[in-house]
């Protein structure tokens, strides 16, 4: 993990969406970043979208970890 350095709008911003969306402030600045990392490389998708890809891909990989054995989960 490393540290990223923004600034004190941007902070004061993520914050105050945090706590709207019931995330943790570091939660919603990853959301953000992986939404605008998706959308400048899927520039042709709404935000929606975005959403719903995020959404199948947790999906996929709940249904994978469910597939291992019980040992190799822990």
């Amino acid at each position: 993990m490393g540290l990223v350095k923004i600034s004190e709008p941007m902070h004061d911003n993520i914050r105050v969406a945090s706590g709207a969306l019931n995330r943790s402030i570091n939660a919603q600045a990853e959301h953000w970043m992986r939404i605008g990392m998706m959308s400048e490389l899927n520039p042709e998708l709404t935000y929606g979208e975005l959403c719903r890809l995020l959404i199948q891909d947790e999906i996929r990989a709940e249904a994978l970890v469910a597939e291992l054995p019980q040992k190799a989960r822990a």
